[in-house]
């Protein structure tokens, strides 16, 4: 892969942009890397978490590669732009959570793919931002349904229809980061949290994951129905087993994921 660096730290998968030099741009490769990886993500069923980041100092994503987006055609930009979504979509209904470490700049597609991961750890250098009115476009990738659920309607309207930039402290604000961090300190502390989710039972948190993003959009009673499924169906598990023998003989659960 020519623009994705990914490495494995004991459970937990690293996944970086790495296209520095134009501060992480997604360009068409990099759209093509990312498939590849995921590819190789989803087949590891030993991974417990996902984190995603972005090469050096300045940038997560600083958005999609301008000049290349400034060739397309009509027909070439929707292909673009379906492919960015699928990409991201794998990623946000992917079986293990997802970390964004977001330490830089944040913008258009980068903003757009820290909201397809399941949350956010920001450096306090953080820019975050769709600025593609400001270009004559508009978000491509899931920034016009994600960002709302993330800030709500007004934030997300706001911030779509002025392509104004926020920092890192105006975002945890408005929910949507999780938590600000010293640029130094970033990568430790999401790690931290990562090996934190990486120790609990994999098939709670999968089920817990699908029963968040299932019960979001949908009636009460249906989000409901989809939890006491998922609920009831863990307990056919090995790890409910090994969870509750665990907490009753007072002994640190060693879970299987089966």
């Amino acid at each position: 892969m020519e623009n994705i660096i990914y490495e494995k730290i004991e459970l937990v998968g690293v996944l970086q942009v790495n296209r520095p030099k134009a501060l992480n741009a997604l360009n068409v490769q990099t759209i093509i890397d990312f498939e590849k990886a995921l590819d190789k993500i989803e087949q590891d069923r030993e991974l417990r978490c996902l984190v995603i980041t972005g090469s050096g100092d300045k940038a997560f994503v600083a958005g999609a590669d301008i000049v290349e987006m400034s060739k397309m055609t009509s027909i070439q930009a929707k292909e673009f732009s379906q492919k960015g979504q699928g990409i991201f979509r794998r990623l946000e209904i992917l079986r293990i959570p997802v970390i964004a470490a977001v330490n830089g700049y944040a913008l258009g597609g980068g903003c757009e793919l820290a909201c397809a991961c399941d949350f956010i750890y920001a450096s306090e250098k953080a820019k975050f931002g769709q600025p593609e009115v400001a270009l004559g476009l508009m978000p491509g990738f899931g920034g016009t349904q994600r960002l709302a659920r993330f800030v709500g309607l007004a934030n997300a309207r706001e911030l779509i229809y002025t392509g104004r930039q926020i920092n890192a402290q105006e975002a945890l604000r408005i929910g949507l980061v999780n938590k600000v961090c010293e640029p130094e300190k970033l990568m430790n502390e999401v790690l931290e949290c990562a090996k934190i989710i990486s120790k609990q039972a994999p098939l709670a948190v999968a089920a817990s994951k699908e029963a968040i993003n299932d019960g979001f959009d949908v009636a009460i009673d249906k989000g409901l129905g989809f939890e006491v499924d998922l609920f009831s169906d863990l307990f056919e598990s090995e790890d409910v087993k090994i969870g509750t023998k665990a907490f009753i003989e007072k002994t640190p659960a060693k879970f299987i994921g089966e």
